[in-house]
This record gives structure tokens, sequence and C-alpha cells, in this order.
């Protein structure tokens, strides 16, 4: 049967007993059927303990629960962002390989190897020209080669380049003026070279020099035209000057003179430490064994055009064909 408690009697048992899975239940009673003796003061009244701890419990529970929750929120949005990054990453690489593609299938007018170019001089003047951004070494020899096309009109080919250092306007100049031969000079001393470009067509240049009892060679389109001594003989090339091509230096840098200065075309101006053979001249004359200087490359971001000058992308055996 049920038990008949008191309503504060039968609060403490419940209680007592909210952990307790015990089938009771209770009936109510009228107050006035209580004995008199009974002192509810002696009832145990540290009862409610047991729920204050509880709770507790899950309040401790719950606030751990709660930090997990904010520790993976924040491993969530930081996997987001390197997502994010990543995508970011992938779609620019995707986006690079695309534009490669696009260049690749519009041919070589879209891309050029960086030695695809050549310095082209429209007019006479004394301030169109291009400028190696190159210090050269100290030299005990050179080869020196060239593309060239002039397009003087036979009142001479100018200055294809010039290389000036402190004290020494002409340490290296290659000039053709007025209606004299074309000329080398070095450290001021001066060879006549049996070289034409009077044709207005695109011609293959080489020259090689050693300091050693000043020898010299001069080739045109793969051939030796001529060679020599005694051109500043034991004299060695001073570095750190300035390459110029397309104007004469009167001073380090400057003091161009229009009427030495070349009109045309330039392309593949190479520079080595020593004297190339036969066999490699004509070798990059005919476009089967290009090379390039291993002191002074041929290279876009080499060569700076100014005052007017200007540079274009040019494959020269290709636009040979085409001259």
């Amino acid at each position: 049967g049920g038990i008949c408690l008191g309503s504060h009697s039968r609060l403490v048992l419940e209680l007592d007993l909210v952990t307790s899975h015990a089938p009771l239940f209770f009936l109510p009673c009228k107050q006035q059927e209580l004995p008199a003796r009974v002192n509810f003061s002696a009832a145990p009244a540290p009862a409610p303990a047991v729920p204050t701890a509880l709770h507790s419990k899950m309040d401790e529970l719950e606030g751990q629960l709660l930090a997990k929750v904010l520790t993976l929120e924040k491993e969530r949005m930081a996997l987001s962002h390197s997502s994010h990054r990543q995508r970011q990453e992938v779609e620019k690489e995707l986006d690079a390989l695309q534009d490669r593609v696009a260049e690749l299938e519009h041919g070589s007018s879209a891309y050029s190897p960086p030695d695809a170019f050549k310095i082209s001089i429209p007019i006479r003047n004394n301030y169109m020209y291009a400028r190696v951004r190159k210090a050269l070494p100290e030299l005990y020899a050179f080869t020196v080669c060239m593309w060239l096309r002039s397009r003087s009109g036979g009142n001479g080919q100018g200055t294809p380049f010039s290389y000036s250092v402190p004290g020494q306007a002409n340490e290296i100049v290659l000039l053709e003026a007025g209606h004299d031969p074309m000329e080398l000079l070095i450290n001021d001393k001066v060879a006549q070279l049996p070289l034409s470009l009077k044709d207005n067509g695109w011609h293959h240049i080489c020259i090689s020099w050693t300091t050693r009892d000043g020898l010299w060679s001069a080739y045109q389109d793969g051939e030796l035209q001529g060679s020599g001594e005694n051109l500043a003989a034991w004299h060695p090339i001073k570095p750190h000057g300035i390459l110029i091509l397309g104007q004469e230096q009167d001073a380090l840098g400057g003091r161009f003179d229009a009427t030495q200065a070349f009109v045309g075309d330039i392309a593949q101006f190479n520079l080595w430490d020593h004297a190339l053979t036969p066999a490699q001249v004509l070798g990059i004359a005919n476009c089967t064994g290009p090379l390039l200087g291993n002191v002074l490359p041929w290279e876009d971001k080499l060569v700076e055009a100014f005052g007017g000058a200007k540079k274009a992308n040019f494959d020269v055996c290709k636009g040979r064909a085409k001259a």
C-alpha cells in the first residue's frame, strides 16, 4: 500500500529518494490525524545537498561542453580560412596555366624567348640609343657578334656600338663615318675593317681581338673578311665602363654626335671573353649553332632603349628570311 505522510515529511522523503527508482507513492493525510508528539524539527534537513551537488556537476559539465564547442568552432573557422587560401592558390595556378595555354595557342607572337628582340633606331639623331645594363670585366681578348640592318641610305653606317671608360671615351668603338671604311677603335687606336652594310639587308658581323700582339679578325655573314695585328697590342680592355648601342660616345655615357649615329636595327649583340673559332662564327651566322655571350648575352632585361629607340619582338633567323 501507500505511505501516508504529512506535507513536510513527504517533501523530505521525496528529496531523499530523488535518485531512487523505488515504486513509491504517497497518500494524502489530514493534518489533524497526526500525533501531537511528532517533532517536525527533528526531520533530516541536509537532504537538499544532493541535488545541489548534482546541479554543480551539471553546470561543470555544461561549461566543459561549451568550451569544447567553442574550440571546435575555432578549428572549423581555421579550416575554412585555410581551405579558402588553398582554393585561391589553386585558382591562381589554374589562371596561370590557362594564360600559358593561350600563349602557346597564339604561337610565337604571344611568347618570345628573352633573346628574341631587336633595337630599332628609325632616324639619325643624337638622342636615340640603347644602353646595356651590365658592367664589363677587364678583358684580354674578346669576340663581339651582332646582327645589323642599316637604314642609313649610303651616308655611312654610323656607330653600331661604343664602349667608353673613365678617361677613355673610345675604349672599343665600331664606326663607319661618311664614306670612310668601317673602323674598329680600341683605346683610340684604329684598324680599318673590310665590311659592308650598304644594301639595307640583314648582315651578321663578328669581330675578335686579343691583347697579345693586338691580333684582330673581322667576319661578315659567317665568312672571314680580313685580319690584322698591332691593334692596341698588350692593352687590356678596362672594366666598369658604359656600353651604348647606336651612338658614339665623346664622353663617358654621352656627348653623342648625330653625324655618327647608327640608323637601322640591331639584334643578337653578344660578347665573349675569348676569340670564337671560325666554325662557331659560321654556326651563329647561318643559325645552326646559336651562342649567347659568356660575358654579355643578348637578353631583354639587360638592354634598355632611350629617346624613342624601339625594342620589339624579333626572331633574327626567321626575320632574316623575310628581309
